[in-house]
């Protein structure tokens, strides 16, 4: 079968929309993810078999009308658009285009519709189903199925697990996928980012460019209220690809992208399993590999663990440090101590490993005492890069139904998660302490942290030192000092 996988194209004219972060936008440095799940679920349909062809509107700033131009003529069995929160009435829309076009199966993918699967259903008429959770398999049974029927019957789509779809008019919830646990079975997701997209379209403000980012595993155990993959879509139990095989992707990887810079590890926390770490560490020193390499971690890796990813390449960890009380750390579940966070940034300073701390603000508990205590925490702490951003709740996790439940939710359109810019819009306002309070602090904390006199220094005596850095820093800082100086609250939404 012909399949089509779409990342769809959203407010172009304001930037490169990245929809599968945790918290999809334009942001404010310019950082923009690959359709990571998109491409690993052509991997898997073409090594079933069938024809894939992935686009990512919004990586080139192309307009619907103009991709359409570009693939009207070709014919699409199954047409697989990729949604978010935010920008799920936009995706909708363009989804009934290409039902309408193709007469294809047409299904919706993401965290989103995960969630919410009725809602999603109901609010997209030109939707077949949607998938629930990681989707790849569910995918393949699904063109498998497709591909020996000349129409579907209800009983043969009931069969598919991990989907809901319409029939006659009618939404039927099929059970749970198991999660895949065999890993290893699935095809390296870099090669179809080469296969299918220019590389050079993604760019991660804490990384050197060019990137490639790929995942060691799936899932999380950890319980922070706000993290919507773990509650939604891969899952709480930690499932791994073996050594062997990340490491043989990396060589892939570092064969056919010469030029990479950076390989970034987008698994929930790379580090949650020392022992595991100096086993991925030591295969790639091995090997005798030389690469830089970036990862998500969390405030409780050992120094130990740390000097060893260091030899074996390790640059940066992007961390959530969210806050510096404990008692907000406490309400939203983020099994860390304070005490922890600074000792993990000592430890990462001697093993020379930079971090990219994450402060999220907002959550329960918060006050406006609360917030200035966690800027000061960031200023201590003092990592390599920061961002400051007002909590972000979506559906399906326990921070939307606490905001929900409460009352604290300022909308219930999803379009308007975002401001006309593209940018996270707040849309969770407490008594003592509204949306506009958290975005103004957001704005100031991110003009205190990025205009210290010390930190200009430091960030230009490291670019003077590396080019390539030097170039990364330009870039991240021209983006970012836009947001700096004029604020967020210029948008009609905030």
């Amino acid at each position: 079968m012909n399949i089509l996988f779409l990342n769809p194209p959203f407010i172009p004219e304001h930037g490169k929309f990245s929809r599968e972060q945790r918290s999809p936008a334009v942001t404010k440095s310019g950082t923009f993810y690959y359709p990571m799940w998109l491409c690993y679920g052509a991997a898997v349909l073409e090594k079933a078999g069938h024809k894939c062809c992935v686009i990512d509107g919004p990586a080139s700033r192309k307009s619907f009308s103009e991709i359409f131009d570009e693939i009207k003529n070709k014919t699409f069995q199954i047409v697989v658009v990729d949604t978010s929160t935010p920008s799920i009435l936009n995706d909708c829309q363009i989804a009934l285009k290409l039902k309408d076009h193709f007469s294809s199966f047409t299904v919706l993918v993401g965290p989103h519709p995960s969630a919410l699967p009725e809602n999603s259903l109901k609010l997209c008429p030109g939707a077949d189903a949607v998938t629930i959770g990681e989707y790849e398999m569910t995918l393949k049974d699904l063109a498998n199925y497709l591909d020996k029927k000349t129409e579907p019957t209800l009983e043969g789509l009931k069969n598919i697990d991990g989907l809901s779809f319409v029939f006659n008019n009618e939404i039927y919830h099929n059970k749970n996928r198991k999660l895949n646990n065999n890993l290893d079975s699935i095809p390296f997701v870099s090669a179809t980012f080469k296969k299918q997209l220019n590389y050079k379209d993604y760019f991660y403000a804490h990384s050197k460019y060019p990137i490639v980012t790929i995942i060691s595993g799936r899932g999380c155990p950890h319980r922070c209220i706000y993290c919507v993959y773990p509650q939604v879509f891969s899952g709480r139990k930690l499932r791994y690809r073996s050594i062997p095989n990340v490491v043989d992707e990396i060589e892939y990887i570092l064969e056919n992208f010469p030029d990479v810079k950076e390989i970034m590890f987008e698994d929930d926390t790379l580090t949650i399993n020392e022992k595991r770490c100096k086993e991925f560490a030591n295969e790639i020193l091995r090997r005798g590999l030389k690469f830089q390499w970036s990862a998500n971690s969390r405030c409780d890796v050992d120094l130990e663990t740390m000097q060893v990813l260091k030899k074996a390449g390790a640059r940066l960890f992007c961390v959530g440090v969210e806050s510096g009380v404990q008692e907000i750390l406490d309400s939203m579940k983020k099994n860390l101590r304070v005490e922890q966070i600074r000792q993990f940034f000592k430890d990462a300073k001697k093993a020379g490993i930079l971090i990219h701390g994450c402060f999220l603000l907002g959550n329960p508990g918060e006050t406006k005492e609360t917030l200035e205590k966690t800027l000061e925490l960031a200023k201590e702490l003092n990592p390599d890069t920061a961002q400051f951003f007002p909590i972000m709740v979506y559906p399906g996790t326990e921070a939307y139904e606490w905001a929900a439940n409460n009352g604290y939710l300022t909308t219930q359109n999803f379009e308007e998660w975002l401001t006309e810019d593209g940018l996270h819009n707040c849309i969770v306002s407490k008594p003592g302490l509204s949306n506009k309070d958290l975005v103004r602090f957001c704005d100031r904390a991110r003009k205190e942290f990025y205009l210290r006199p010390g930190y200009i220094i430091r960030k230009g005596l490291q670019g003077i030192k590396d080019p390539y850095e030097f170039k990364r820093l330009l870039k991240g800082a021209t983006t970012l000092s836009k947001h700096i100086f004029n604020g967020t609250l210029r948008t009609k939404r905030c």
